[in-house]
């Protein structure tokens, strides 16, 4: 039984239909709304499990003013279940928008979980995944996709994208120039018959995409950064001081860039330079 008033914020199948739990079906029959991303797109989905609640659009174009108006008919008792075309509204889809709204007007909200593309990917690929960072789609724009991959380039965690087919060249094209030769792993079609995982380095993913047209959502999946540090003693910290100094920094702000070059205290950097 629904409660009144409340809006349900159901996950759907990321490409296997059969990939929905029993509570979201139950969900998408009794509520008396169904907001949903693409209505054509869920149509099949609601054909498939024979469900017949009404459904109107609700998606990044509309979303502002859709908002208001459901949150009107949460207020007036009904029940509305908001979904995306796959996975969990407000990862990379809408959502977010109405749920806050909710929250400002004291509306309950209810999320099912379920189908998630990132961390199937995730746990398909390989990479550790104790500690990860989900950044979802990186911009369009070449020069924004620029800054963005290099204030990312040195995370010590895994780091999870989505992306288009027919932007995935040249996002990896741009991976390989800030992430290196580190493990990579593209993860294509996911819970469906073609479901593939590709592995290498950015720059030999790229190559391959070159040579296979990708078709279909992608997630790219990035091994953390580890850093190298360079092998040295006192005279190497000394040097690397001093040409610092040079260049204009100040003495205590070359010797903790140093310290932190080499993985040493700069208290040991300090009685390097006394010595």
């Amino acid at each position: 039984m629904l409660a009144k008033g409340t809006l349900y914020v159901c996950a759907t199948p990321i490409g296997n239909l059969g990939d929905i739990t029993l509570r979201v079906l139950d969900t998408l029959r009794e509520a008396d709304l169904i907001a949903a991303e693409d209505t054509r797109h869920s149509r099949k989905l609601l054909q498939h499990y024979q469900i017949n609640t009404r459904m109107i659009s609700y998606h990044e174009h509309n979303e502002k003013r859709k908002s208001l108006e459901l949150v009107e008919k949460l207020k007036a008792g009904q029940t509305i279940a908001l979904i995306s075309d796959a996975g969990l509204p407000g990862i990379s889809d809408p959502g977010t928008e109405i749920i806050n709204l909710c929250r400002a007007e004291n509306i309950p909200v209810d999320v099912l979980p379920g189908a998630n593309a990132a961390l199937t990917a995730l746990v398909l690929s390989g990479m550790p995944a104790d500690h990860f960072s989900f950044h979802g789609f990186l911009p369009s724009s070449a020069g924004a996709r620029t800054r963005s991959l290099e204030s990312l380039a040195n995370l010590p965690q895994t780091q999870i994208f989505y992306e288009a087919p027919h932007r995935l060249i040249a996002t990896l094209k741009a991976m390989s120039e800030y992430f290196g030769d580190r493990k990579a792993a593209v993860v294509r079609e996911l819970t469906k018959v073609h479901q593939q995982v590709h592995r290498g380095s950015a720059l030999e993913l790229k190559e391959f995409f070159e040579e296979s047209e990708p078709r279909g959502e992608c997630c790219i999946i990035v091994a953390p950064y580890v850093s190298v540090k360079p092998a040295g003693g006192p005279e190497e910290w000394c040097r690397e001081v001093r040409e610092r100094v040079n260049l204009g920094l100040s003495k205590k702000d070359a010797m903790k860039e140093v310290a932190k070059l080499y993985g040493v205290k700069k208290s040991e950097v300090y009685q390097a330079l006394l010595d």
